[in-house]
């Protein structure tokens, strides 16, 4: 990938080209195959960089060739190698031929082929799985608005659209959050092409038989009744002789004697009505978007936290008899294809070639589903193991220090059992610290050391416990002979006896020079010093294998010493004294960010770097020659800035690819200035001057506050220096990287956190930590309402953190069979306490006195304890005291949203009742959105816009609650019932890493369409297109947002379709990987109402924006005083739509809405509030309300004259449409006796007079790289909008008072001309800081 590694030094667009010749592009070109049965030819495209194997897949998953599965390919007589490129075939052209030959199955075979017929023919019911829950991979896309890439007939329905209704005629902002948006309607029954399809009773063959080619037995039941028996044979299928009572596995005598190479062929010969039965499935299966039904391959789907009663009911169960027999189909009889040596496969995977992209490709493809198969066993396993299935290793030791071995994967629980984290929090201690060494061997595993491996890991949260799964190192159970230690590397027991190695002195070293960790000493039980790269937690073994581990990385990172030193106290050297554990944290595993090291280390080369420049100026001031003087260091880096440019501090750099890890690091440069700096030498006919940056060095001592004791005067001194240069990230954290949040989304420079989900992850991009919350929650709790969201959101995570770890406390010792009653107490004591202040455990009284031993101890739990028990987690953990009266504001359904998704739980979706009386609705005339009501009214339409429908389909569902209030008091006992929790999915961390060669693709075609070369840009964006979706496949959460970014790309460069096409494909990997309702999927949906309002689909674009809003309601909830900012740009962006199909007055309450909005969340003295009331202004006049214009105009003109001065443009824009405002108003005014007979100046402004539509910007992005102030066009350290004043709003019209007027007064047709022209210009105005105006797009979140 030198190419894209050019692009993105800013190399020569010489040398780029030169590297595309060396690599040639793939040549697409048609092939035919010929086929051994009917249609007996068809005709395939493929490309030279494919494999055979991507032809083969493609071959069989054609409709006229299904029934293929065991064949070879051959060309020119000779048998094609599976496992080669295309290009490697010889004298494989254009329309060449290629012959398909039918293979002899084998049993694996034979299995598989029935494995694939059941799927094909719809024959394999519902399975049950343990990793998937419930609806796992839901999407709802295809129910909101069904989407067939076409605009036809979507133009034409908005001729007169002003007369038909509207997706948002009926939307209410107070009415409560409706869960029909999570839900798909009843599914539809689809057609049945056989009765049953199982594996025979006379399964397998005995050993006589196998011998003449018997390899399994089926049975089939038709249609029409009939029952088969058949033979799978190495020959292919056949009926048999035999029935339920006699065993005869031979042909059946004519004219019975059907046989087929394939069992499909079979099953159409043997029913009449299969053929047509299986066509009709086909077409129910393509009415859906191929992407809602594309199986899973590189990820786990995500499992829906509300799944629909109709999947819980007993009739959702459909009989299967192959469901237990389908192990055995794809494992075979022994078992033995699943037992995989994990441990050999990673590594083996990471030693593969990488020499070229296609070697890289591959590499990466494998590592990818590798990964995810290992996830799927350990997770299964994981689930066994809590559940008390395996048998432990060690059964005599206490349950928490016991370890198990399943499936080649070695697990053992996140708990201090044998006491090595006694003095640190132990059972805490010991939780945090498996957390931390996940992400530890993901972030080992990015970098992609050659020579450093790790161990497969993955941890798996379920029903209270923490299981650590781990593929078993070779030599790790190994008994070393006497004098030797266990580990080779580090810390052998503890820190008292470490162990030195010199084999692992090279690979640990670049590990910690990309980690920003210095090589120290450190001293064992005796005093002896040792010398290591790396912390002394962190160990080296090195396997039997021959090949180096690093184990136990949970200490990459420094301590927050600063966390340690104010919140935790270490234990009493005096046994009989008790430590505070009430008081302090609850352990002393407080790590720093990687992150926040990133950030920091470029905060420091930045100002060496200044540093550098300063002096070298002063020395070219002072006439001193700018030669670096013989005593100084030659330049020994290749890292090199241009004089006087300044490296942009960019956080986003953080995951850079292994090579530019371990290669010098270097800050980025400004591309803009750097092009100048090298232009101008080069015209001179110098060379640029450089500054060495080899002599900045900064890393740090993992090691220092852990317990060290220096031996000499020297080593402490520089134990102290180390020490302080801990002190002083941890206090660059505090004073600065906390405030700077808090600054940031004040001032809307960055995309507000809708979620906690959200939430952590814009904290952990800031490098900042989850114990922060407390502190975030004190500085935001200001009187100041776009802050007061933030409070809340902080607040609402804190208690649902406390509530996941008190909820651990019961359910780790709870027998499986109680969990669900456990947990529904829980919910009861914590979300039902205003339903029912007693709430009772329901209890199987049958059951439980099965368990005589069991804890059942959440018994006790009432409401007034979980309140106590949460507000002492919060203090502990937190440091922050929750405010008095916080248990009665709690937002239900998000805060139990949360707790769903992070305990793992699917509920029955219905309308908890969690109030004894329900409130009454918002007064006439407020306006808000996400209103405090909770009537049990639901918002409008259905998830496909029928309010109809809806009302039938709850009618129709018995299990859910009615909506009445009576119905609501009176119908449990509780808010949650046992039964209400219908399944509980574990909750997976892993350590796959994310493909390098994708991202360099997509960062280099980035930079290239900021540098203005558009063709090379879309080249290589397509590129990465194509490699995000073959090594990850379709399915995953990266494809994902590879999708939404480039949708955003597309649609700035004005090339509308495609940019609607990847929003969809977008919008339902989203949904299927991250969840229905997950904040990416929300902004994807917003993002493509925008391009399909852009694309003239104006109506589908409000279904979406509709959508949008209602999951916006259930995952941020509802506060009467608490908007969520962001939903000014969504408000907005709907209320331009609504003016573009010219339903004026509904656009006016969406802007009147936006506005009240902007007034809570910025003031009414704000420009942004100036802004809006400009746009109202606009609104209003086009809605007949001359006198409520000109209000709002001259309240604009107020603030814009208060805030930006009198000779500011949009101070003196609005001074003039408030004086043509005033005049037609007054003009009204005289001649109202007229307007019946002459309408002649009554103001009709057009749509496209009015503001355009923008992005919505995701969490954590900045605004100006969302399109307000930074275009695709323009360089990363450019500004697109320079010439528009600082203050100016996207959405106020660039043309003149007088056109304007003209046009409203009956000049309509001189204003077209100019309108292609300008809205070009529109375009590119904005202001990052504002919610108005259409503008480009620099790439996405």
């Amino acid at each position: 990938m030198e190419q894209l590694r050019k692009q993105k030094n800013g190399d020569s667009k010489s040398g780029a080209s030169e590297e595309a010749k060396e690599e040639e592009a793939p040549e697409i070109f048609q092939i035919n195959v010929k086929l051994p049965h009917q249609p007996y030819e068809i005709k395939v495209m493929v490309s030279t960089q494919e494999q055979v194997q991507d032809l083969r897949q493609s071959i069989v998953e054609l409709r006229d060739t299904f029934q293929y599965s065991c064949f070879h390919l051959e060309h020119n007589s000779e048998r094609i190698n599976d496992f080669v490129e295309l290009s490697e075939v010889k004298g494989l052209v254009a329309e060449s031929e290629i012959k398909l030959v039918e293979d002899p199955y084998t049993e694996k075979e034979a299995r598989v082929h029935m494995v694939r017929v059941r799927d094909l023919i719809g024959a394999a019911g519902d399975r049950v799985d343990t990793v998937h829950g419930i609806c796992a991979g839901l999407s709802l896309h295809e129910y909101i608005a069904p989407y067939n890439g076409s605009e036809s007939g979507t133009k034409s329905s908005q001729k007169n659209s002003s007369e038909l209704p509207h997706p948002l005629a009926d939307y209410d902002f107070n009415a409560p959050a409706p869960i029909s948006a999570l839900l798909p309607p009843p599914p539809t029954q689809q057609p049945k092409t056989v009765k049953a399809l199982s594996v025979s009773v006379w399964n397998p063959p005995p050993p006589s038989l196998r011998q003449k080619g018997h390899l399994l037995y089926l049975q089939l039941t038709t249609n029409e009744g009939e029952q088969h028996q058949i033979t799978g044979h190495v020959s292919g299928f056949f009926v048999n002789k035999s029935s339920n009572s006699k065993f005869d596995p031979f042909p059946r005598p004519a004219p019975k004697n059907a046989s087929a190479h394939s069992l499909l062929s079979l099953i159409s010969k043997l029913s009449p009505s299969f053929e047509s039965s299986f066509i009709s499935l086909q077409e129910f299966n393509g009415r859906k978007d191929p992407l809602c039904n594309i199986q899973f391959t590189n990820a786990i789907p995500s499992n829906p936290w509300f799944v629909p009663a109709s999947e819980a009911a007993l009739s959702a169960h459909q009989p299967d008899m192959t469901r237990t027999q389908e192990t055995y189909l794809i494992a075979g009889i022994e078992n033995a294809e699943t037992l995989r040596d994990w441990n050999e496969e990673f590594q083996s995977t990471r030693e593969l070639p990488r020499e070229n992209v296609q070697d890289r490709v591959f590499r990466e493809r494998l590592t990818s589903k590798l990964f995810l198969d290992y996830n799927e066993a350990a997770v299964r396993g994981a689930i066994m193991v809590a559940r008390g299935e395996v048998a432990p290793l060690n059964p005599t030791e206490v349950k928490e220090a016991q370890i198990f071995v399943y499936n080649n994967i070695f697990f053992s629980f996140g708990a201090d059992g044998v006491g090595t984290y006694k003095s640190e929090g132990a059972d805490e201690a010991a939780r945090v610290a498996v957390g931390k060494d996940v992400a530890g061997v993901r972030v080992v595993n990015q970098l992609d050391i050659q020579g450093l491996f790790t161990s497969g890991t993955v941890i798996v949260d379920y029903l209270g416990k923490r299981i650590v799964c781990q593929s078993i190192v070779p030599g790790i159970f190994k008994q070393r002979d006497p004098g030797e230690n266990q580990i080779d590397y580090g810390g052998v027991e503890g820190r008292e006896v470490v162990g030195e190695d010199e084999r692992f002195v090279d690979v640990f070293a670049k590990l910690s020079k990309a980690l920003k960790v210095k090589k120290h000493d450190v001293w064992d039980k005796e005093g002896v010093k040792h010398n290591l790269e790396a912390s002394v937690e962190t160990k080296g073994l090195m396997g039997t294998d021959a090949r180096k581990y690093a184990l136990d990385l949970y200490r990459l990172t420094p301590l927050d010493i600063l966390w340690i030193e104010q919140y935790w106290s270490e234990m009493p050297e005096d046994a009989s004294v008790e430590k505070d554990n009430e008081r302090d944290y609850p352990h002393r595993m407080a790590i720093l960010r990687p992150e926040l090291i990133e950030a920091y280390w470029r905060l420091k080369m930045n100002d060496y770097v200044k540093e550098q420049v300063k002096n070298r100026t002063q020395k070219a001031s002072n006439g001193i020659n700018g030669t670096k003087a013989s005593t100084e260091k030659p330049l020994e880096s290749n890292e090199t800035f241009p004089e006087n440019t300044e490296p942009a501090v960019d956080s986003e750099e953080s995951s850079k690819s292994n090579e530019a890890s371990l290669e010098k690091s270097k800050p980025a440069v400004d591309g803009e200035d750097a092009n100048a700096e090298s232009g101008k030498a080069v015209e001179s006919g110098e060379q640029p001057e450089r500054i060495d940056v080899s002599g900045f060095d900064l890393a740090f001592n993992t090691d220092v506050f852990c317990y060290q004791e220096p031996q000499t005067d020297e080593e402490k001194e520089q134990y102290l220096k180390d020490e302080e240069e801990v002190r002083a990230i941890c206090q660059y954290l505090r004073e600065t990287i906390l405030t700077d949040l808090i600054r940031d989304l004040r001032e809307s420079e960055v995309g507000f956190p809708m979620d906690g989900q959200s939430l952590t992850r814009l904290l952990h991009k800031r490098g900042i930590n989850m114990r922060y919350l407390g502190h975030l929650a004190s500085l935001s709790q200001k009187e100041d309402f776009r802050l007061e969201a933030l409070h809340t959101l902080t607040q609402q995570e804190m208690v649902s953190r406390a509530f996941k770890h008190e909820a651990n406390k019961y359910l780790k010792n709870v027998p499986v069979l109680f969990a669900s009653a456990c947990l529904s107490h829980l919910l009861n004591c914590l979300l039902g306490f205003e339903f029912n202040k007693s709430p009772k455990v329901q209890l199987d009284e049958e059951i439980h006195f099965l368990y005589p031993d069991a804890d059942l101890s959440f018994q006790k739990v009432t409401p007034e304890s979980m309140k106590m028990a949460l507000k002492t987690h919060v203090r502990r953990r937190f440091r922050h005291d929750l405010d008095g009266e916080w248990f009665t504001q709690i937002n239900h359904l998000p805060l139990l949203r949360d707790i769903a998704l992070k305990l793992g739980i699917q509920l029955i979706a219905k309308d908890y009742q969690f109030n004894a009386v329900v409130q009454q609705p918002a007064k006439e005339g407020e306006v808000m959105i996400n209103g405090t009501s909770e009537s049990p009214k639901l918002n409008g339409t259905q998830v496909n816009g029928s309010a109809k429908s809806k009302k039938k389909r709850k009618n129709a569902d018995p299990e859910s609650r009615s909506s009445s209030p009576d119905s609501l008091v009176h119908s449990s006992p509780t808010t949650f019932e046992p039964d209400d929790i219908v399944n509980i999915v574990p909750v997976v961390k892993d350590a796959c890493p994310k493909s390098t060669l994708a991202d360099e693709a997509l960062e280099a075609g980035k930079i290239s369409m900021m540098q203005n070369h558009k063709e090379l840009g879309q080249e290589l964006l397509l590129e990465s297109l194509s490699l995000h979706e073959q090594i990850y496949g379709v399915l995953h959460p990266e494809v994902a947002r590879v999708y939404h970014q480039l949708s955003m790309l597309y649609y700035q460069m004005d090339e509308k379709t495609a940019a609607v096409e990847l929003a969809h494909k977008a919008v339902i990997v989203s949904e299927r990987t991250l969840g229905v309702d997950s904040n990416e999927t929300i902004l994807s949906y917003l993002n493509l109402a925008l391009f399909e309002h852009a694309n003239s689909n104006t109506s589908c674009a409000l279904i979406y924006i509709r959508h949008a809003l209602d999951l916006w309601k259930i995952i941020f909830g509802q506060r009467a005083n608490v908007p969520h900012p962001d939903s000014i740009t969504t408000l907005n962006n709907a209320a331009v739509m609504l003016q573009h199909l010219k339903h004026y007055h509904d656009s006016r309450i969406w802007f009147e809405t936006s506005l009240a909005i902007c007034e809570k969340v910025s003031g009414k003295s704000s420009v942004n509030t100036a802004t809006l009331c400009f746009q109202l202004a606009q609104a209003l006049a086009l809605d007949q309300d001359a006198k409520g214009a000109v209000q709002r105009m001259r309240e604009a003109y107020s603030i814009f004259h208060a805030k930006l001065g009198p000779d500011d443009r949009n101070t003196k824009e609005s001074e003039s449409w408030l004086e043509q405002l005033t005049q037609n108003a007054v003009s009204i005014a005289k001649h109202a006796k007229d307007v019946q007979a002459r309408r002649l100046r009554r103001i009709q402004l057009m749509p496209k007079v009015t503001l355009g539509t923008r992005p919505q910007p995701s969490v954590g992005q900045a605004n100006a790289d969302v399109g307000m102030g930074r275009g695709v066009d323009a360089p990363r350290g450019g500004n697109a909008t320079a010439q528009v004043p600082p203050h100016s709003i996207g959405g106020m019209d660039s043309r003149s008072v007088d056109e304007l007027m003209k046009f409203i007064e009956g000049g309509g047709d001189a204003m077209k001309k100019g309108r292609s022209a300008e809205a070009k210009q529109r375009s590119a105005r904005g202001n990052p800081k504002r919610r108005g105006g259409r503008s480009s797009i620099s790439g996405a979140a």
